[in-house]
């Protein structure tokens, strides 16, 4: 029996950690798949849609997330909300769904960290998005926090949460005002590239901030233990890095084609193999 087919496309797709991930996945799971690289342009997606529905299911990155869509039969509630897929199920329907959201909350609870109370985000980008969305479909009371030039975008985000989850309580300052705005956040969240490779040796917030937090969470993958996650640990805080988000994220996907299920110490294990395998490139 041949091997059912799946993918990653994007564009330029060049380096990517998917096919590491997923082929170790399908091991894990005791399924036969195999998981190929396929760069496709937005502009390319009316040409090649024929050939990614032959494929079983596929996962997609920047920047067809959002192009991808017209091309589907249906979303679940969370693409739908999103705007955004990132995983396509092919059968008798074409289903689009984005595994991110589920790929953070899986992060967070397989290190015990809660997902409650006072979040503070750090940077307003497309990662920042899902965890502030997020955020507030968990209740939680949110500030997000970016530099100056960052306002209008961090202002329009907000509007965007309040508008589309009704009772959500959306915060803003500069990361600068943090301190005298007097936050003890419940988690800290690094949605920026400070402190990713090569410039570990930066972090998003002060050494002040993080002993005032109760756990942290980086969206940094490179290295897997950013200053940042380092600087938590030796405060005694639960922390983690962004590696774990990238693998749950690829968990759920399987999840949805297969309906396959992990221990969460074979997805620990996972998340220190493929950091091993991302400084190979690097």
């Amino acid at each position: 029996m041949s091997k059912r087919k799946f993918a990653v496309i994007g564009h330029p797709i060049g380096h990517t950690m998917s096919p590491f991930i997923h082929k170790r996945l399908f091991e894990l799971a005791g399924q036969q798949g195999e998981y190929s690289v396929i760069d496709v342009a937005p502009e390319e997606l009316p040409v090649k849609i024929n050939a990614l529905n032959e494929l079983a299911g596929y996962n997609i990155t920047i920047p067809n997330k959002q192009e991808i869509i017209p091309f589907l039969d249906k979303l679940d509630k969370k693409a739908e909300l999103y705007g955004s897929v990132n995983t396509v199920r092919n059968g008798e329907t074409r289903e689009g769904f984005t595994t991110d959201p589920d790929g953070f909350l899986k992060a967070l609870a397989a290190e015990g960290i809660p997902f409650e109370g006072n979040v503070a985000i750090i940077g307003c980008g497309g990662v920042a998005r899902t965890f502030v969305y997020e955020a507030a479909l968990a209740g939680c009371d949110i500030t997000i926090a970016v530099r100056p030039e960052d306002v209008s975008i961090r202002d329009a985000l907000a509007e965007e949460v309040r508008e589309k989850i009704n009772g959500a309580r959306v915060n803003t300052c500069l990361i600068s005002e943090i301190e005298e705005n007097n936050l003890y956040p419940d988690l800290l969240v690094n949605a920026t590239p400070v402190g990713m490779y090569p410039n570990t040796d930066a972090m998003p917030v002060s050494e002040k901030i993080i002993a005032r937090s109760k756990s942290v969470f980086d969206a940094i993958y490179n290295p897997l233990e950013t200053k940042l996650v380092k600087a938590a640990k030796a405060y005694g805080l639960k922390a983690v890095g962004g590696m774990a988000m990238l693998v749950w994220q690829a968990v759920v996907a399987h999840e949805i084609w297969d309906g396959s299920t992990y221990s969460v110490d074979d997805i620990n294990r996972l998340v220190e193999e493929s950091a091993k395998e991302l400084q190979k490139n690097f």
